[in-house]
């Protein structure tokens, strides 16, 4: 957390509100908080225009009009806000990029995962991540899950097999595509990633409509909460019962990370061929 739709979310909002103007002071209150060590980022900001506002992965991708870059990362509890000067500076701010007199960005990371990346004007800003998954095709999404014999979804969570899922919507992902997160990501069958691929896009651009989910931290650039995790159907359900089927939806530690399904509807592929075998009735996908 943020994952992509919250990342998608304060880009959207940050855009109208920073895009075009001029940075006029920079207060960097904690130097370790920039990459790499050494970068005087004050000097590279102050006098810059902000050109562009992008999203790449889980990374808020700012242009400069000399062609500098650099991207925050949110990390587990970042926040990028546009405020007002004049508004209390709460805890845990370590950067204020300020806009003269009306407004300021502020970039407050309370327990410091994410951090301050300057890449300047050659460096990729998609260097270590996989492709974006809304645009990925599934014969991309079978090549890359392929090539790993982790737990479909540990492979998803890595961020150089796609870029940008997190926690939460793999989890909402695996549920809506019928698929049981210890599933073997090479085993997949070509109709299980064909629901998988469809799964992760319904269940991003649902998230980005509803302006991502705010579970203790999340807020946009405006200081609103978002509204997604009121729709989210296994993610923090343990013990409730499936929208689907009723079963009690189960939680396990995956890779260190709280994984819920629920194990009717996402029964693992194995045991329900087996079952099919039993039953007299022909396999299936």
């Amino acid at each position: 957390m943020p994952e992509l739709p919250e990342v998608q979310t304060v880009v959207t909002t940050l855009r109208p509100l920073i895009v075009g103007r001029v940075i006029a002071g920079v207060n960097l209150l904690r130097t370790d908080i920039v990459r790499p060590g050494g970068v005087d980022l004050p000097s590279r900001l102050l006098g810059r225009r902000i050109r562009a506002v992008d999203r790449r992965g889980k990374r808020i991708l700012i242009t400069l009009d000399d062609r500098g870059r650099f991207y925050v990362h949110l990390g587990m509890t970042g926040q990028l806000t546009v405020e007002s000067p004049e508004a209390a500076v709460r805890p845990h701010t370590h950067l204020v990029l300020e806009f003269g007199e009306s407004a300021c960005l502020r970039f407050r990371d309370p327990r410091r995962f994410g951090g301050v990346f300057w890449i300047g004007a050659d460096s990729d800003a998609a260097t270590g991540l996989g492709p974006e998954p809304l645009d990925l095709k599934p014969s991309d999404l079978a090549t890359r899950l392929a090539k790993t014999r982790r737990a479909v979804k540990n492979a998803l969570l890595d961020q150089r097999v796609v870029a940008g899922l997190g926690n939460i919507y793999v989890d909402e992902a695996l549920f809506e595509a019928r698929v049981h997160p210890l599933a073997l990501a090479c085993e997949l069958t070509p109709e299980e990633v064909r629901r998988l691929n469809s799964a992760i896009k319904k269940v991003l651009r649902r998230a980005i409509r509803h302006r991502g989910s705010t579970l203790r931290d999340y807020m946009d650039a405006e200081g609103a909460a978002g509204e997604a995790q009121k729709l989210h159907r296994v993610y923090g359900s343990e013990g409730k019962p499936c929208r689907s089927c009723g079963s009690p939806v189960q939680r396990i530690v995956l890779g260190g990370r709280s994984t819920h399904f629920c194990p009717s509807c996402q029964m693992r592929a194995r045991v329900r061929r087996a079952k099919r075998r039993l039953s007299g009735r022909a396999p299936g996908p």
